[in-house]
């Protein structure tokens, strides 16, 4: 998942946290707490991989239907493109502190419902209440700590928001993992949740509201408290005129776009030529990163890992570990590395490597498939009756394999030979009894994927995939929607930009299980491959290198048309306008 903005931090501002913080300890305890929204983005968005495998065991008919499953996992998504939005005007309208609180409220009642839910509906229902809690944090986190951050740390402060996302989804396979075993397994997951939204409800309740929001409130001498806390002494009345000079520059430039709609601010800065070749720039970013397919691996990830012939639930979660905690290590070296090597080349870089994982992955998948164990008569007709109806009247059954059986129908189960995995088995009817039946002859049964010999490539490549997405694809299209944008326009650049991420996630997400049904797993990455090759074509194109440049500087660049590799220099005659 990657979602959610990151500020750039180097290692001398991570040097100057720790002293920081360990002389004021008061400002770690504000950015932990809000940061803790990130962990909630991150585990719920995350657990539901885990989780997906025992509802389908539990509901006949979301083992039956993709499409309700795909629905299941992608409302996380659909409720964060509503949260997110109407995050914006509450954090406004109320503050950023009681708008934290209210996504706990918000994941606490979406974990609850999920819990106790008796039917798939409820079950979605709950998800797209998280969803809404996961659209509030993912703005509002991260902008209350920046506000409540002294400047020189900023940066890194804000940056532990993000590693505690990625966090956040390791610690959902952990909790996935010690829960495989225990009576009620989804329900346990999936309300687990609850429990960090109700410790950092009580932290937010005894932490103060952001100093800018409450100054620009009118609420003078409240944020004058707030700062005395944060910052010594002699350095209060510096921020508090720079709060002052911040505010007064915001709302003159507000007035200076002459619009008060949001369609009518829209309209204004896509008739801004730099603005317009930001947006480009933002949106392509974005855009690619998820259909890169990112998402399809956090989301999915250990059903990826039985399509490639790990048919167990706990073998799956535990492998799917992998790609998670490598998410994790990414997020940490794209902060000590995308200041150094610069965002375009991070970017590309990690695009190369992206499109070499999902080559060779569909090929590994394709082979899985073309080897797959063949299907014996006679093991298919040993159960009795429980033969699967496709098999009987297909007139080439004689070259049906495993994976043909398992996408003749959805009521059709491999179940494999007893003496060895990958000799002939049996096509039979999908249900619980069958699937028990297979289980006493100590045999495995498999539904997503077959048994493989390749498994264990698949998953060395899905960590390639993750070691290659997270420092670049990962991180830096956040950073370049901080970077792009005139300060006038930068709020809503960012927002257009940020919510083409998120419908492009529900796209992919909701989509990932009927592709991989409707053209096999093999092909369904390769397609991901072309829209990334796509995806590194237009990054090639459209996205100008900002490693070290100021706004201005920035702003000479689209003003004067840039693409690609154009020497930069060539655009110093232009006008300069301010950010």
């Amino acid at each position: 998942m990657e979602e959610g903005g990151v500020t750039k931090a180097d290692k001398t501002e991570f040097t100057e946290c720790w002293k920081t913080t360990w002389r004021t300890p008061y400002i770690m305890r504000l950015a932990l707490s809000a940061g803790m929204g990130g962990l909630l983005f991150g585990y719920d968005t995350g657990v539901i991989s885990g989780a997906l495998l025992y509802i389908k065991e539990d509901f006949e008919s979301v083992e039956r239907s993709t499409l309700l499953q795909s629905t299941i996992v992608s409302m996380v998504v659909a409720g964060a493109i509503v949260g997110a939005a109407i995050g914006g005007w509450l954090n406004d309208l109320l503050g950023r502190k009681k708008s934290i609180i209210i996504a706990d409220i918000l994941f606490f009642i979406g974990s609850a419902i999920m819990a106790i839910a008796p039917a798939p509906w409820v079950i979605i229902v709950g998800r797209i209440f998280v969803g809404f809690g996961v659209g509030m944090a993912s703005m509002t986190s991260p902008l209350y700590i920046s506000e409540a951050s002294p400047a020189r740390i900023r940066g890194a402060l804000v940056s532990t928001n993000g590693l505690l996302i990625t966090g956040g989804q390791f610690l959902s396979y952990l909790v996935n993992l010690a829960f495989t075993k225990v009576p009620g397994t989804w329900r346990w997951m999936l309300g687990v949740a609850g429990l960090p939204a109700i410790v950092q409800f009580v932290l937010m309740i005894s932490l103060p509201e952001s100093p800018r929001w409450l100054y620009r409130n009118e609420r003078v001498e409240e944020a004058r408290a707030i700062l005395e806390r944060i910052y010594s002494a002699e350095e209060v009345e510096d921020e508090m005129q720079a709060l002052k000079s911040s505010l007064e520059q915001e709302k003159a430039e507000e007035s200076a776009m002459g619009e008060t709609s949001m369609l009518g601010k829209v309209k204004k800065a896509w008739s801004d030529d730099v603005v317009r070749r930001g947006l480009y720039a933002g949106i392509t970013v974005q855009v690619a990163q998820q259909f890169v397919g990112i998402n399809t691996v956090m989301y999915y990830s250990p059903t990826i890992v039985q399509f490639a012939g790990f048919a167990s639930n706990k073998t799956a979660i535990a492998l799917s570990l992998i790609t998670s905690g490598l998410n994790a290590v990414g997020s940490i070296v794209s902060m000590c590395f995308v200041d150094r090597y610069g965002r375009r080349r991070l970017m590309i870089i990690s695009m190369f490597g992206i499109i070499s994982c999902l080559l060779v992955l569909s090929g590994v998948f394709y082979q899985a498939s073309v080897n797959a164990p063949k299907i014996s008569k006679a093991e298919s007709t040993a159960f009795g009756n429980s033969t699967c109806a496709s098999y009987l009247t297909a007139l080439d059954a004689a070259s049906w394999n495993c994976m043909t059986c398992l996408r003749a129908e959805s009521e059709c189960g491999f179940c494999s030979n007893g003496a060895n995995p990958y000799s002939p088995g049996a096509c039979l009817v999908d249900n619980n009894d069958i699937k028990s039946a297979c289980k006493a002859e100590h045999r495995v049964w498999y539904t997503n994927g077959c048994p493989s010999k390749f498994g264990f490539l698949a998953v060395i490549l899905l960590g390639a995939y993750i070691i290659s997405y997270s420092p670049g694809m990962g991180t830096v299209p956040w950073i370049i929607n901080s970077e792009i944008y005139p300060l006038r326009y930068r709020g809503i650049g960012g927002g257009i930009a940020a919510v083409s991420n998120w419908v492009s996630n529900l796209i992919v997400s909701e989509t990932f299980l009927s592709l991989t049904e409707a053209l096999g797993s093999a092909s369904t990455f390769l397609l991901f491959a072309l829209f990334s090759f796509i995806g590194l074509i237009a990054i090639y194109l459209l996205v100008p290198e900002t490693k070290g440049l100021q706004f201005e500087e920035v702003e000479k660049l689209l003003r004067g048309g840039f693409r690609g590799d154009k020497n930069k220099n060539n655009n110093s005659k232009n006008g300069d306008s301010s950010y």
